[in-house]
């Protein structure tokens, strides 16, 4: 995120940036952080980025440079269509810079054929790497606006045109020392990933998905998105009000070592988030998470308990 950022904005440029959850918000403040100029697209969390907002803020605004979103919000487990908002930014002839470290492996990404001009992941969720290594991608049109900068990019270590001479086969930079370690799990999580094939990966983190659903509605919890806007490979269970999340997950990791995100934000407290990616996509852990979940939920220390008083 902040290669990007400090790459491709320059300050005074007007960015617009769409926010469904906490790491939508995360992008807006460090634009703001290099000295863009934001406009926030604000949409309701659990429910995807509106298309007419994004078309409407544009509109607004003639000199917005560049459009930003997540495409698989973490904080919310909801899916927003890259597709359609990438068409809307690149109509009004903005670039695009889009989050998708949750989606890549997990859901299609497809930067060229959607037009994203920036994007960045992690290699620690669908890809099951380990962590430290984020691949970005930059289009023609993002390198143009790089090299055409009137400002210095404020950052020594993210600065791409520093590090350009590596695969341009100019003469060698002693930029880094480059994660030989990283580099080599990256590798072998990739190798991994390519035997199995895109739409098995995909099918794969669908099913689980579908199977974790069913077994949490048994036991009476729902997620917080609809079905047509949920992520696969991160649900969002919303928790009733006689439960108390943080004891119920403390539960689950004391007793079951099983350990489940809590909410972010605005559903710090609501909600828990499970992620279903890469390896761990299985269908025996789904049913390993559902066979603990209903013993958890039966325990009178993981409830709320209700205040009484008495009168004369």
């Amino acid at each position: 995120m902040d290669t990007c950022v400090v790459n491709l904005i320059e300050p005074g440029d007007e960015v617009i940036v769409c926010i469904n959850g906490a790491f939508g918000q995360r992008i807006a403040e460090s634009v703001a952080k290099v000295g863009g100029i934001v406009t926030e697209v604000h949409s309701e969390w659990g429910t995807p980025v509106l298309p007419e907002k994004l078309e409407q803020a544009l509109s607004a605004t003639p000199n917005c440079k560049i459009v930003s979103f997540v495409h698989a919000e973490t904080s919310t487990g909801v899916r927003n269509d890259a597709k359609v908002l990438c068409e809307i930014a690149n109509r009004h002839g903005a670039l695009t810079l889009v989050d998708a470290v949750t989606s890549l492996g997990g859901i299609p990404v497809c930067v060229d054929e959607w037009g994203i001009d920036a994007i960045f992941s992690g290699t620690q969720k669908c890809l099951s790497c380990p962590p430290s290594l984020s691949p970005v991608s930059f289009s023609q049109r993002a390198i143009d606006k790089i090299q055409s900068r009137k400002s210095a990019i404020p950052s020594w270590f993210l600065d791409v045109t520093k590090v350009s001479s590596y695969w341009t086969g100019q003469a060698r930079a002693y930029h880094h020392t480059a994660p030989v370690n990283a580099l080599y799990g990256l590798h072998q999580a990739l190798v991994e990933y390519h035997y199995e094939g895109n739409e098995k990966s995909f099918a794969r983190h669908a099913a689980v998905s579908a199977e974790l659903v069913k077994g949490l509605s048994i036991l009476g919890l729902h997620p917080l998105v609809e079905d047509k806007y949920r992520l696969p490979q991160l649900i969002t269970v919303k928790i009733p009000e006689y439960l108390d999340e943080a004891k119920l997950r403390r539960a689950l990791l004391s007793t079951y070592d099983i350990e489940i995100g809590a909410g972010l934000g605005m559903l710090a407290g609501k909600v828990i988030r499970i992620g279903v990616m890469g390896n761990g996509a299985r269908i025996e852990n789904m049913q390993r998470l559902i066979s603990a979940l209903s013993k958890v939920l039966v325990q009178d220390d993981v409830k709320i308990k209700c205040k009484t008083e008495s009168f004369a």
